[in-house]
């Protein structure tokens, strides 16, 4: 069972190529939705004490709306790729138990760094495991303008300040490393 024994972290890779991380953001002419690629991911999460490590890192240059001239104007204007290339989120710790098997509700705070500045984030995960690994799903909302992102709104067209975004990721474990418990 993966995790199962008391005192052993677990050590989960993200499966890139299985990992879907969508955004969707309101407009006065309509909803736009989207998708980035994720370029890496581990997460080590210790259930004796509710520490995490690791990072999830997503290509800011892979925002891909369906329209060439709003992912350029996105990428190059509003992200800045050139200059800030990956969005990264860094956990530092869990709230609740994931399961080795079935469901689990979780929440995962840490830094998310979004053109180069972190930002602390509470992230509500539901995770399903089974023998092979987990499957978790992570909904939550980037205030990117009050996050001193670029506003893309213009005369015409009015733009949310926020975000929604949805990570669909597939994680396997890498390793079981005991935990070393200090008296």
């Amino acid at each position: 069972m993966i995790g199962s024994l008391w005192g052993q972290s677990i050590d989960l890779r993200m499966e890139p190529a299985q990992t879907e991380v969508h955004y969707m953001v309101d407009s006065t002419l309509h909803t736009v939705h989207g998708t980035f690629k994720l370029k890496r991911g581990d997460i080590v999460l210790d259930p004796a004490t509710g520490k995490a490590s690791g990072e999830l890192v997503v290509d800011a240059a892979s925002g891909d709306s369906g329209s060439g001239a709003r992912d350029h104007r996105m990428s190059n204007s509003i992200l800045e790729s050139g200059k800030y290339p990956e969005i990264v989120f860094r956990p530092d710790r869990v709230q609740g138990q994931v399961a080795p098997s079935g469901h689990s509700d979780v929440q995962l705070h840490g830094m998310f760094r979004l053109h180069g500045e972190d930002h602390e984030l509470l992230v509500p995960v539901a995770v399903d495991a089974d023998g092979n690994g987990y499957h978790a799903v992570a909904k939550f909302t980037v205030p990117y303008i009050k996050w001193g992102l670029k506003n893309p709104s213009t005369l015409f067209l009015r733009v949310s300040d926020t975000v929604e975004i949805t990570v669909n990721a597939v994680a396997r474990p890498a390793t079981l490393q005991s935990t070393v418990l200090h008296p």
